[in-house]
């Protein structure tokens, strides 16, 4: 009989401004040269760094966003191997909502660290008093993303056209528990 594979665990890692800027400008051994951990050449393609250079613009204009913003999802079970980026897309706004974003490198889908990052930042978001709403923004053909978030209660609120990723369908659910 197989054993069954253990749950990935992972760690998400904000990065300093400097570092997201490099990772905006695509460059990597600049990135490095500030970051905490070591990023590999995923994280400076170019669909991740639309993202990058947002975050480092929010950053810039306001340092207390930093540990709202995407970070790097290490993942423990592999020894500290940087997976992916997830974060909040910024901290909660005037209605207390906080929009979860994630993405995993290609070669560590379908692993679980998608939703292992996601469940680390749903409880954070569970457990800020200012938070009163949690949502993910998902597109219509992304399956996977869709399985990931499922079992957490979000419902379908409404649609939006996100200028990098096309039509997306908008999930909330709300962070009041009890």
């Amino acid at each position: 009989m197989e054993a069954a594979a253990a749950e990935p665990r992972v760690r998400l890692v904000q990065l300093p401004l400097p570092t997201l800027t490099a990772l905006g400008d695509g460059d990597l051994d600049k990135a490095n040269a500030f970051a905490p951990i070591r990023l590999t050449p995923y994280f400076i393609l170019p669909d991740q760094r639309g993202t990058w250079a947002r975050r480092a613009s929010q950053v810039s204009a306001d340092p207390g966003v930093a540990d709202w913003v995407t970070g790097v999802i290490i993942a423990l079970d592999l020894g500290g191997v940087p997976v992916g980026r997830a974060g909040f897309h910024a901290p909660p706004d005037e209605r207390g909502m906080v929009e979860i974003g994630y993405a995993i490198d290609p070669f560590y889908r379908h692993r679980g660290y998608a939703r292992a990052a996601f469940e680390a930042l749903l409880e954070r978001a569970l457990f800020v008093p200012s938070v009163r709403v949690v949502r993910v923004s998902i597109a219509p053909d992304n399956a996977a993303s869709m399985a990931v978030v499922a079992p957490f209660g979000f419902v379908k609120v409404g649609e939006e056209w996100d200028g990098d990723d096309g039509l997306e369908y908008v999930y909330e659910r709300s962070a009041i528990t009890g």
